[in-house]
C-alpha cells in the first residue's frame, strides 16, 4: 500500500471507531486503562529490548544527551508510564457531563454537555512515554488517536501500541482506538495534517523546528507551543535558602525538558548576597552562567548575555541571570522574552505574589515553588497531552477534560419559533 493510501486507511479506522468510543462507558473505559497499566508492567522486558535498540541507533547518530535521556525506557519510567493510566482511569469522566443549563422566557431550557473532540492526531519525538499517555488521555475522553512519534523511538512507541492494543481487544475495544503510523518518513507527516476530513486536532510535541514544519503544513487545526522559555524571579522579600533551592530544581533537575527555568532574575536589593552562593552552587554542577552586566559585577568569571541568551531555550545546563529593579521589570522582561509556558516568583510579600499572578500572561504561574511542576501529572491531570501556549482552545498543560468539547443541549415542551 502506498503510504499516502496508507495513512489514510489508518484516519478512515480512526474516524469510524470514534463514535462507538464517544459512547463507551465510564466503566469500561477505566477498566481499559487499569489493564493497560498492568499490561505494560508486565511487558517491561518486551518494552526495553524495543527501547533498546532505539538507544543504540540514537547513540550512533550523536543524538544529544538531553534527547536520549528522554528516550530511555527505564524500569522507572515504565511504572510510571503505567501509575499515569491508573491516574487517568481515576478521574471523573468528562464525556456527557452538563455544565450548566438555563431557562429561556419562552420555557425553553439550555445547557452545555461535554463531548469528544473525536480523533486526535498526536506528533512528536524522542519520549515513548508519550505513547501511553496520550493513547490513555485520548481514551478517557473518549477520542480516537493517531501516533507518530520520532523516527528514534519507532520500535519503542510501535511496542508500547502493540500492548495497549491487545488490552483494547480484550476488553472488547476497537484496536484501531489506538493507532501508530508505522513509518518514520516525513512524508506520512505532511499526509496526516491534510486530512481535515478524518482528523480534528493535530497537537505536535518537540522541538520548536518540528512544530512550525506541522502548523505551516496542516490543515487541521493544531494546539502548540514553540519554546519553554521560562523564568524564576526571585523577590527582594524571598527566603534566600528557599529561592536557591527552588531555582537550582528548575535548572538543573533536568535541563532538558520544557518546563526547565533558562532564565532568573533576581531583585536588585537581594542580589550582592544571593548570587554568589547561587553561582557556587550551579558551578558546581556545571551550569554555564551568562549574565547582565550588574550580574557580572557580582560574579567574576561570568559570560555576558547576548539579546539572544534572553530569548533562548537552552536545553541543557545554561542559564541567562539577570538583576532587575524589581517586581515591574520583572514582569516586562518576562513579557518580551517569554513563551507564555512557565513562570515562577519566590516571595514573601503576598500582594507580589498575586499581582505575578494577575500580570504575567504566562500559561503556568507558580508562587514559591519550581517551575518543573508545570506538568499534567504534577498538577493532578494523570497526564497530560501536551502544554499549550496558544490560547485556543486550552493554555497550559492539556489534560482529560481539555481533550473535549461541548455542544449545546435544549429541552422543549412544544415550542415552536414565530
Amino acid at each position: 500500500m502506498a503510504l499516502k493510501d496508507e495513512v489514510l486507511d489508518i484516519a478512515r479506522k480512526a474516524r469510524e471507531t470514534s463514535h462507538f468510543l464517544a459512547n463507551l462507558s465510564a466503566s469500561a473505559k477505566n477498566s481499559a486503562l487499569e489493564g493497560m497499566a498492568e499490561a505494560l508492567l508486565t511487558s517491561a522486558a518486551r518494552l526495553k529490548e524495543a527501547n533498546a535498540l532505539d538507544l543504540k541507533g540514537a547513540e550512533e547518530t550523536g543524538l544529544p544527551s538531553a534527547m536520549i535521556d528522554r528516550l530511555t525506557l527505564s524500569d522507572s519510567v515504565i511504572r510510571r508510564m503505567a501509575a499515569s493510566l491508573k491516574e487517568i482511569a481515576l478521574l471523573p469522566d468528562p464525556v456527557g457531563e452538563v455544565s450548566r443549563m438555563w431557562k429561556r422566557p419562552n420555557g425553553l431550557s439550555v445547557g452545555k454537555m461535554r463531548i469528544p473532540l473525536g480523533v486526535i492526531g498526536i506528533i512528536y519525538e524522542s519520549r515513548p512515554d508519550v505513547t501511553s499517555d496520550a493513547a490513555g488521555l485520548c481514551l478517557k475522553a473518549g477520542n480516537a488517536v493517531i501516533l507518530r512519534g520520532g523516527s528514534e523511538a519507532i520500535r519503542s512507541n510501535l511496542a508500547i501500541v502493540e500492548v495497549l492494543q491487545r488490552v483494547c481487544r480484550e476488553r472488547g475495544i476497537p484496536a484501531e482506538a489506538i493507532q501508530a503510523i508505522p513509518t518514520t518518513s516525513r512524508e506520512a507527516v505532511e499526509e496526516m495534517v491534510q486530512l481535515e476530513e478524518f482528523i480534528d486536532v493535530i497537537i505536535p510535541r518537540g522541538g520548536e523546528e518540528l512544530i512550525r514544519f506541522v502548523v505551516s503544513k496542516s490543515k487541521v487545526p493544531v494546539i502548540k507551543h514553540y519554546r519553554g522559555v521560562c523564568h524564576v524571579f526571585v523577590d527582594a522579600s524571598a527566603d534566600p535558602d528557599m529561592a536557591l533551592e527552588i531555582a537550582y530544581n528548575a535548572k538543573v533537575q533536568r535541563p532538558g525538558v520544557c518546563n526547565a527555568m533558562e532564565t532568573l532574575l533576581v531583585h536588585r536589593r537581594l542580589a550582592p548576597a544571593f548570587l554568589p552562593p547561587l553561582a557556587e552552587k550551579f558551578r558546581s554542577a556545571g551550569v554555564e552562567l551568562r549574565g547582565c552586566p550588574e550580574t557580572r559585577r557580582i560574579l567574576s568569571g561570568v559570560k555576558e548575555a547576548s539579546e539572544e541568551d534572553w530569548a533562548a531555550e537552552y536545553l541543557d545546563l545554561i542559564l541567562a541571570v539577570r538583576v532587575v529593579d524589581g517586581l515591574d521589570q520583572a514582569v516586562q522582561h518576562i513579557i518580551r522574552y517569554g513563551s507564555s509556558h512557565t513562570e515562577a516568583i519566590v516571595t514573601q510579600d503576598y500582594t507580589n505574589a498575586q499581582r505575578f499572578l494577575r500580570e504575567v500572561p504566562s500559561s503556568t504561574v507558580l508562587v514559591n515553588a519550581s517551575t518543573r511542576f508545570s506538568d499534567g501529572f504534577q498538577l493532578g491531570l494523570g497526564a497530560e497531552i501536551g502544554i499549550s501556549t496558544s490560547k485556543l482552545h486550552s493554555f497550559g498543560p492539556m489534560g482529560v477534560e481539555d481533550l473535549t468539547t461541548s455542544k449545546f443541549i435544549v429541552y422543549g415542551s412544544g415550542q415552536i419559533r414565530t
